[in-house]
């Protein structure tokens, strides 16, 4: 039978797209009109003139071999020594030409510039991969030109039509004859089988230096005979397969242009005088090109051919179209046509999982998502998406996890809504929500932080199988993969209507939400939640909804809102006779009491949650309460109790090897050793919460353990160490949207400020803090900044404006009970009244400051007292008071290692010895203060440096240390002799834990 001769339609469209040549492209070097090019494409013309033939032929560089078969082809011959079915094979001696608007890939073009230089005697084969319309025909042309002057055995290219419409992929034996032919070995000499043409290219190629491109490959068998065999030559392969199976071969995969890059390319195909990069316009329709190279140059093309087109229009016709892929066309081209070349290349099930992919509204997905949506089973939906990735229709941001380009995810979508009926597209998004509410819950009850009422479940089948499971961590790792596809999910949910679901799948994101926010957010979706269960009349799922909605009013500082849900739940618990439900909420209320000063109310809601837990045998909402109560107790200065509750709570958490739980706890009682004095064990716990936070990822947590930890690391004179950690609290706090953890930071950072000199830094930052409590009603916690700002103000000599804030700030504290920072407001405060010549008043603030601390068993409050209290008394005259109180609180300053008040008694013992003319022992006890404010770099280095300066007979002091930072005053000093103690506010502003 006689065989048909080949299309040259196809021929001509393959050689054509095979050069990087557009239709007008050729048009232009052959001298045709575009459209006889269209015509000849489309069949229009079979047998073409013969001059056109030879224009073409030279156009797309065509010669020997080639050449031959191309003219053979256009007057309708059969190509002899051709079997049927294959196409032609046509290398050529001349790579296709470079395109000049070719832009980015700067990595990968080093990445092979190095191989070549490398490359020695052996040789270099790279398979350049990607997705239709990525660019990978033209990065390796690009690369090649660039290169070829270091392969003086030549150039070839080859086209292997892997993926050219109408045509078969080029058979091995056939590329071999072509190439055997391009590199002069007679026709006649070539052998007959693909053995023998392998090896007599190979031998050919011996001791040769060659440059050799394999464009389009269908598959490593196609590739892997042609490989050269010695010598230093590189093979660039590019194919829209990832060819795994191809030998010695190093991978290039070329992903979508980065954001700047694509803009650029764009500007430069559409040539418009005045588009510049920046254009909003240019941004806007490179993204809804998803970057894509070739999606960019047919819209470049047709702005190009359009004068009278704005980029804001296109930008704004491209974003408005229902389907983009329309728009993405020139001529006989489109994004579309390319894509439909690898839907092809599946089989029936992967196009079926393909189709089906589109309808996930997430960003990606693993094995169990996909086979709920497909309707299998996790180990053959992992089957078919490794099948889509190694087609380059899926990518694999995270091991595990696949994504599909948007516009392939159009194409998908497109695809299935012609071809799958409703009932099946309903059916399979139905089975991916049925799942991802399951898992969540699953996640769910891990994360949660006690016993809570589950929701009804949403009406559906519960998948065949799930990802397991085993620790918080584990669920908490979970959720945040698949926290863009819940939360896609649940709006799904939302827009159909579907309020059981929205209930449901709301509940299982509670710990997800909480623990990384942002917490306006969160506020939304359970405000959603609680109206979907009225609409419902589901009063269990109304007050679970509350309850959330409660807490993460409380995260976000409204107190008020969050204390009104909580009250509505509790009231829909109490009802129901629901005490898991009591207990969560009576938890979260006594939290948020706490945060809003009403500490009688916070401690009997605690206990009362407490009781219930005891009495349910659960164990992690016993930890949670007394973790609260632990803190509530720190509020009230009772520090024994908060001690023994959160010690309880600690050792819960071990026992059930809760990692979040501890961390939480930790930072409290951290907190606790601090206050104190037990600085070296608050350290201790505060390093580990912090550690166990980073491990998790729990934002909220690090930023409170950096907090405290931070004002650790300034109690004991590292201020270095604390601005580091506060300024990283700070960050943290801004990015999550944490108002009460921005205050705390914000104070803190302004007192170590002050600390080192920086006055105006200091006063910048706790004004700030206060104006931001006053317009949100944090009364305890502008009273805090107001007591650092009190002796920012005094060290600037504004007295008038230092007594009005420690007054004011005294007055809340003893309004509220808080009676630990009361005695540090009204050592401050007595300062004041020392500096301003009311000694009385000064000693009667000084006296209760000492009662209070010694009544409440808080030794680093009665230091700072005692040191201010003995430079009273060393003013009055009174020197032996004097001496006694320094030498009390030199004691008790090194016993709890606060480096800054051993140096302010040191100091105080120099000058009540200076006082008596007892200059070797002042110069002895100053020399040491200097010292140990040298080496931390408190802002009284200067002072005490200027003293020594001035005792007579005394040498000059060693300058200070350069290891501890400048410790220059930046603000007006401290008269001399005054030196007051530089006392610290330890006010416990409570972050939410």
């Amino acid at each position: 039978m006689a065989e048909p001769p080949v299309p040259f339609a196809g021929v001509l469209r393959g050689l054509r797209a095979g050069a990087l040549l557009t239709q007008e492209e050729l048009a232009e070097a052959t001298g045709l009109s575009p459209r006889a090019i269209s015509d000849l494409e489309r069949g229009m013309v079979t047998t073409p003139h013969k001059d056109t033939v030879q224009l073409l032929a030279d156009a797309l560089e065509l010669d020997g071999h080639a050449r031959l078969e191309f003219e053979a082809v256009a007057r309708g011959h059969v190509v002899p020594g051709r079997t049927r079915g294959r196409e032609v094979a046509a290398a050529t001696r001349t790579l296709p030409r470079d395109i000049a608007s070719f832009t980015g890939r700067r990595h990968e073009l080093a990445e092979l510039a190095e191989a070549a230089a490398g490359a020695g005697g052996v040789v270099s084969i790279h398979a350049i991969g990607g997705m239709a319309g990525i660019g990978k025909t033209a990065f390796a042309v690009h690369a090649a030109h660039r290169l070829a002057g270091r392969f003086p055995g030549g150039q070839i290219f080859l086209p292997l039509h892997g993926h050219t419409p109408g045509r078969q992929p080029v058979d091995p034996a056939d590329a071999l004859a072509s190439l055997l032919l391009t590199i002069g070995v007679p026709a006649g000499q070539i052998p007959a089988d693909l053995q023998a043409r392998t090896g007599l290219w190979r031998d050919r190629l011996a001791g040769r230096q060659l440059l050799l491109i394999l464009d389009d490959a269908a598959s490593s068998e196609q590739i892997r005979p042609l490989l050269p065999g010695t010598g230093g030559s590189l093979v660039l392969v590019t194919s829209r397969r990832r060819l795994t199976a191809l030998e010695d071969a190093q991978t290039i995969s070329l992903d979508a242009l980065p954001p700047g890059e694509a803009a650029g390319l764009l500007v430069r195909l559409a040539v418009r005088p005045g588009l510049s990069s920046a254009d909003p316009g240019v941004a806007e329709i490179t993204r809804l090109c998803g970057c894509l190279p070739l999606a960019i140059g047919m819209l470049a093309r047709q702005m190009y051919h359009h004068p009278a087109w704005t980029v804001a229009g296109l930008a704004a016709e491209l974003a408005a179209a229902t389907g983009r892929l329309e728009l993405l066309a020139t001529e006989n081209l489109s994004v579309a046509a390319a894509f439909d070349l690898s839907y092809a290349d599946l089989t029936a099930d992967q196009q079926r999982l393909f189709r089906r992919l589109a309808l996930h509204p997430g960003a990606d997905i693993d094995r169990y998502a996909a086979a709920a949506l497909d309707g299998t089973g996790p180990a053959g939906a992992r089957r078919a998406l490794e099948a889509l990735y190694e087609h380059y229709l899926l990518t694999e941001p995270g091991p595990g996890r696949y994504r599909m380009h948007d516009l392939i995810r159009e194409h998908a979508r497109a695809i299935s809504s012609r071809l799958d009926p409703g009932d099946d597209r309903e059916q399979a998004t139905g089975r991916l929500l049925d799942y991802y509410q399951h898992a969540a819950a699953c996640a769910q009850a891990l994360l949660a932080r006690q016993a809570r009422t589950a929701p009804a479940p949403a009406a559906g089948a519960a998948p065949a199988e799930v990802l397991v499971l085993a620790s918080r961590e584990q669920a908490l790792g979970w959720a945040r993969a698949e926290r863009t596809s819940l939360l896609a999910c649940l709006d799904q949910a939302t827009a159909a209507g579907q309020n059981a679901r929205v209930i449901a799948l709301t509940a299982a994101l509670e710990g997800l939400l909480r623990y990384d926010g942002p917490w306006d957010e969160a506020i939304i979706r359970h405000a959603a939640a609680v109206q979907a269960a009225r609409q419902l009349g589901d009063r269990v799922g109304q007050a679970l909804a509350l309850s959330n909605l409660g807490d993460v009013r409380q995260l976000a500082g409204d107190y008020p809102g969050a204390a009104r849900d909580l009250e509505e739940a509790l009231g829909i618990c109490r009802d129901l006779g629901d005490r898991p439900g009591q207990a969560l909420a009576l938890a979260s209320l006594g939290n948020t009491r706490r945060m809003a000063e009403d500490y009688p109310g916070a401690a009997r809601d605690l206990e009362e949650a407490l009781g219930i837990c005891r009495d349910l045998g659960d164990r992690p909402g016993q930890a949670l309460a007394l973790n609260y109560l632990g803190v509530t107790r720190l509020s009230t200065g009772e520090s024994a109790g908060a001690a023994r509750d959160l010690e309880e709570a600690l050792g819960i958490c071990r026992d059930l090897g809760d990692r979040p739980g501890q961390a939480g706890v930790l930072i409290w009682l951290g907190e606790a050793r601090r206050l104190a004095g037990d600085y070296p064990g608050a350290a201790r716990d505060l390093e580990e919460a912090l550690a166990t936070c980073r491990d998790l990822g729990d934002r909220l947590g690090q930023s409170n353990a950096l907090t405290w930890l931070g004002v650790v690391r300034r109690m004991t004179g590292d201020y270095p160490g604390a601005a580091q950690n506060l300024h990283e609290a700070l960050g943290i706090s801004r990015e999550t949207g944490n108002p009460r953890g921005q205050l705390n930071a914000l104070i803190h950072l302004g007192e170590t400020r002050r600390l080192t000199g920086d006055y105006p830094g200091a006063a910048r930052d706790l004004q700030k803090a206060a104006e931001i409590c006053s317009e949100r009603g944090e009364r305890v916690i502008r009273a805090s900044a107001l007591n650092y700002l009190g002796v920012v103000r005094r060290l600037t000599r504004d007295f008038p404006g230092a007594a009005r804030d420690l007054e004011e700030s005294v007055g809340i504290f003893r309004g509220v009970g808080d009676r630990l920072v009361l005695a540090e407001a009204l050592t401050r405060l007595g300062t004041v009244r020392r500096v301003t010549g009311d000694y009385p008043g000064a000693a009667r603030d000084l006296q209760e400051a000492l009662d209070i601390s010694r009544e409440i068993g808080n030794p680093r409050t009665e230091v700072e007292a005692l040191n201010e209290s003995g430079t009273l008394s060393r003013i009055r005259g009174d020197l032996g008071q004097a001496r006694s109180c320094h030498q009390q609180a030199l004691d008790m300053a090194r016993q709890l290692g606060i480096a800054l008040e051993e140096a302010q008694a040191l100091a105080g013992l120099g000058r009540c010895a200076q006082a008596v003319g007892r200059t070797p022992e002042a110069e002895d006890r100053l020399r040491h203060a200097l010292a140990i404010f040298q080496r931390i770099g408190a802002a009284e280095t200067a002072g005490v440096s200027a003293e020594l300066d001035a005792l007579p007979g005394t040498p000059d002091p060693a300058p200070a240390s350069r290891d501890t930072g400048s410790c220059a005053n930046s603000g007006i000093p401290a008269k001399q002799g005054e030196n007051p103690p530089v006392g610290r506010q330890e006010r416990r502003e409570k972050n939410s834990g």
